[in-house]
């Protein structure tokens, strides 16, 4: 029987509802009943199910990996709502691809169960132990990974501890894959491929000194098996995917379909990925993926360039009210302020990939953020500053500042983010709390009105680049500026 919405006459997001959607929605050609387990995920948040998932939806479309269905999977309490939301809906996702000149509205169905979210991680140690499970991928935060201001292993955190003293019964997501790569080794099983699917340059690596730094912690031959038998590829992703809000529910529903947690994206995705996985991987390169040894290169255009301009932007529309990323590049002085930064400062410390140079690269960016149709909120793309700059902005900064380059402009990125961090916008609106750290950063930002060093000194964020004399300097030229003149007089000072 069709299950239609009463309010509108939607149809519920189902299984058994799948050929009662609307006929321009496209649908799952597979048989969604008879395909297997090869993957645990875990962080289900919207970029994974409009990106990682998508790809294998397509492979799964073609008739292919069908051995390779996605388990869902979370550490944080939280993650307990996006469970019940999905599986309530067969754990599919309505994914609308917004283009200024099209629309595309497809339903994805790779993701087959989403496991128990509990305290000790034990449902999900118990799936990343089974041998059918060839990966576990993550979707967790570039502020996820417990990295100090060096980017080693950040062991003094409360959670690494927790985790070293108590592996089995691990509070988070690398203490539940030790745990499962403990059971593996015991079990004579090989282990799983380790696959970071997030915004980090060398993420693979990353990942791996996270895991192989927690086990040491507690088994130091465990330690040694993972490094010796477990890969952990490097990869690059790219699609902006904004968060869904009550106005992306109403939209899918007004498209037909009753979706708890449906997911808009631009019509672009990249995924650039080392061929280095040690249980077997789907053919991703059928669909589009570019497999490579040169993967750094493709992630330092990308990072560099993408997610450090998404902090260009985001800080100064914070402090101007521009509601969304596209609304900041209608705005010709942030427009401006963001171009120059990128073409004088940023690309000059950005290698060409094959096929792309930075400066096409720019357009190419440029045109995606200013798509009016993807309504990405400033206060999404600013949110959890304090790994978005150290890990987009601070290495450019670093690069430029040793090379001799241009750095005027980075440096007033970072003024436009302590500015920000004191809570009020031009027009007198509160800035909400938008950082995990925001209390400290809020209580800084006003102190560092008076002594802009106060801001450079956090060590756990700008390490030693806060003591670099000239970079201090032009730090606290912008801060006061931007205190004293505003933050449209400060752009136009500095595009001019």
């Amino acid at each position: 029987m069709k299950d239609n919405d009463e309010r509108g006459g939607q149809m519920k997001l189902s299984n058994e509802n799948l050929q009662n959607l609307p006929a321009h929605v496209i649908k799952p050609l597979y048989d969604r009943s008879t395909l297997e387990a090869g993957i645990v995920h875990i962080g289900l948040g919207n970029f994974h199910r409009a990106h990682q998932a998508w790809y294998l939806h397509r492979l799964m479309q073609d008739g292919l990996a069908h051995d390779w269905a996605i388990i869902g999977a979370g550490v944080r309490a939280t993650d307990a709502v996006m469970r019940d939301r999905l599986l309530a809906q067969d754990c599919l996702t309505t994914l609308v691809a917004l283009d200024p000149a099209s629309e595309t509205v497809e339903v994805s169905g790779p993701m087959i169960d989403f496991l128990p979210v509990e305290d000790r991680n034990g449902p999900l140690i118990f799936a990343m132990s089974d041998p059918k499970i060839r990966i576990v991928a993550l979707t967790v935060t570039e502020g996820g990974y417990y990295r100090d201001a060096n980017g080693a292993l950040d062991t003094a955190h409360p959670d690494i501890q927790h985790d070293a003293a108590n592996p089995d019964q691990p509070r988070t997501a690398f203490g539940a894959m030790v745990a499962a790569y403990r059971n593996r080794r015991n079990a004579g099983v090989g282990p799983f491929t380790g696959q970071c699917c997030d915004n980090l340059q060398h993420n693979g690596d990353v990942l791996r000194a996270t895991v192989i730094g927690l086990a040491r912690l507690s088994d130091p031959e465990l330690a040694d098996w993972i490094a010796t038998h477990a890969t952990f590829p490097n990869a690059m992703v790219d699609c902006i995917v904004p968060a869904t809000g009550p106005s992306e529910l109403a939209y899918v529903r007004e498209l037909g379909i009753e979706d708890a947690a449906p997911v808009t994206h631009e019509n672009y995705r990249q995924w650039v990925i080392e061929d280095s996985f040690c249980a077997g991987r789907p053919p991703w390169e059928k669909v589009g993926a570019t497999i490579t040894d040169d993967v750094h290169l493709y992630e330092a255009m990308k990072i560099r360039m993408l997610n450090a301009g998404h902090q260009v932007l985001a800080n100064a529309g914070e402090l101007l009210d521009l509601p969304t990323i596209a609304s900041c590049m209608a705005d010709a002085d942030v427009a401006a302020f963001f171009h120059k930064v990128e073409a004088t400062e940023i690309a000059p410390q950005v290698a060409p990939v094959p096929e792309m140079i930075p400066a096409a690269y720019l357009e190419l960016i440029s045109a995606r953020f200013a798509n009016p149709k993807i309504h990405d909120t400033t206060r999404r793309v600013a949110f959890d500053g304090s790994s978005r700059h150290p890990g987009f902005i601070l290495p450019i900064l670093r690069d430029a500042l040793s090379a001799g380059g241009d750095f005027s402009g980075l440096a007033l990125t970072e003024a436009l983010w302590a500015k920000m961090c004191a809570g009020t916008r031009e027009n007198g609106t509160e800035i909400l709390a938008n950082d995990p750290n925001w209390g400290n950063l809020n209580a800084t930002a006003l102190a560092a009105k008076d002594d802009p060093q106060l801001w450079l000194d956090q060590k756990a964020i700008y390490g030693s680049l806060g003591q670099d004399e000239a970079f201090a300097e032009m730090f606290a030229h912008w801060l006061g500026r931007l205190w004293v003149d505003g933050c449209r007089p400060t752009l136009r000072t500095y595009v001019a």
